[in-house]
């Protein structure tokens, strides 16, 4: 790490903590302001504090029990806490509860949790189901491009990761994975390479295995070079 990334995370933290420390007051003062229980819990999270958030929010359900919309919308912290600590199946436990006004997110939520467990054909049902209330947004897009990649679909992944990068030209991740589809498609593939290393650095050292393990594949399907 960085002289630089240690310094912001050490300033990240510090705000963190002065955001609980703020927030407890205020529910000190206000027991009944469930907003603030909702925000407390998402500051723990930034400072993996999660025991002592899923306790927070388990004890605000208890509280709010009788307001619908307050429960649907703790029940979806909740579910965040657990998918930020990488307990994936409580995570989908939580988001399978909400309700319509917390569809959209509680989908894109439910496909990143199976994604992270490996199930990716779930994953891109609940994806899809997810851009259906939100067909412009990038994070939605993105996952359903990601999950269609992992299943082999590549046509398809390719038309999704272009309309991500259409609306977010910065996106490095994006950009790396695009980067993967046209190889293995045999379009021309380097552009997007140089692109995404300049975007995000570490995205793409990450994805070096990646990018030799699919080389190796086209040299065995006695592949193509199209850069």
């Amino acid at each position: 790490m960085t002289e630089k990334q240690t310094t912001d995370r050490a300033a990240s933290k510090q705000r963190s903590e002065q955001l609980v420390h703020k927030l407890v007051q205020q529910i000190d003062r206000n027991p009944g302001d469930a907003d603030a229980y909702y925000e407390l819990a998402t500051a723990l999270v930034d400072l993996n504090s999660f025991a002592q958030a899923e306790e927070l929010l388990m004890k605000s359900l208890g509280l709010f029990g009788a307001q619908p919309e307050t429960v649907e919308k703790l029940h979806y912290g909740l579910g965040n806490v657990y998918y930020a600590a990488q307990d994936y199946t409580k995570a989908i436990q939580q988001f399978d509860q909400l309700g319509p006004k917390w569809k959209g997110a509680g989908y894109l939520m439910l496909a990143q949790s199976y994604m992270a467990n490996g199930d990716h054909k779930r994953a891109l049902a609940f994806a899809l189901t997810a851009l259906t209330s939100q067909p412009q947004d990038v994070a939605t897009l993105q996952v359903v491009a990601e999950n269609l990649l992992a299943v082999g679909n590549f046509t398809q992944a390719a038309t999704y990761y272009d309309q991500v990068l259409t609306l977010d030209n910065q996106n490095g991740r994006a950009t790396f994975d695009r980067g993967l589809v046209a190889m293995v498609q045999g379009t021309p593939y380097a552009d997007y390479f140089k692109r995404a290393e300049q975007l995000d650095p570490q995205y793409f050292q990450q994805g070096q295995k990646r990018l030799a393990d699919i080389e190796k594949f086209i040299q065995t399907q006695g592949g193509h070079d199209t850069k």
